[in-house]
């Protein structure tokens, strides 16, 4: 069990969640990102992947080598205050480059906005008790399922089984996936001891809200 949660704890690390948003949002509704073709939507892909999980992983992993923390787990909520403000700032200058982009959907700047706003909500509240960032990235992704919904910005998405044909998943049964994984992540870092269960609850409430949050602030500031 603990392998398998570890598994999960990897490819479900709350900073590749904003990449995994980029690809959800293109796959249920392409034509929101303006004229761009395939191969320009790769390149989007791409530098979101660069920008919000590689190259911030990177400065984690030269504090770890200069001594600032001592493990990727980062038990001691002190050692997670430098990773907290150098994620935080690279999120802050992402959303700075896409907000007025008009290739770039406002539901995803809404996204990466609430994104920046919970990871500096998080460092607050790091000083006082260990929230989970496991959980903030689930309830993130709860949250922009249920704007899509809400928004109409897609019915659904197409996926192609190649024994079975195609098949199309409406946004609703894509809510109840994502409800499902955001389980699968809080009960895989339970699993693993690294987080009580007032850390999970408190992480997913405040990635599920600040979307919202994020997604009513941009609205009113562009409007």
């Amino acid at each position: 069990m603990k392998i398998i949660a570890k598994f999960i704890s990897i490819i479900f690390h709350p900073l590749i969640i904003t990449t995994y948003v980029l690809i959800l949002l293109m796959a249920f509704n392409p034509y929101i990102f303006g004229a761009q073709q395939e191969k320009e939507r790769v390149i989007l892909v791409l530098l979101v992947f660069f920008s919000t999980f590689l190259i911030p992983g990177i400065a984690v992993a030269l504090m770890k080598f200069i001594g600032l923390v001592d493990s990727f787990d980062m038990p001691d909520a002190k050692q997670r205050i430098m990773p907290y403000i150098a994620c935080g700032i690279f999120y802050l200058w992402m959303f700075i480059n896409i907000v007025h982009n008009p290739d770039i959907p406002f539901i995803f700047s809404a996204f990466v906005l609430g994104a920046t706003v919970a990871l500096f909500i998080a460092f607050i509240i790091n000083i006082f008790s260990k929230i989970s960032l496991h959980a903030v990235g689930a309830g993130g992704l709860v949250g922009i399922v249920v704007l899509i919904l809400a928004s109409n910005y897609s019915s659904g998405m197409l996926i192609d089984f190649p024994l079975f044909g195609t098949y199309e998943l409406n946004v609703a049964a894509i809510l109840m996936i994502v409800l499902i994984l955001a389980g699968l992540i809080g009960s895989a870092r339970l699993i693993l001891k690294a987080h009580e269960l007032k850390d999970i609850f408190s992480g997913f409430f405040l990635g599920f809200c600040t979307q919202f949050l994020a997604f009513i602030i941009l609205f009113q500031w562009l409007n």
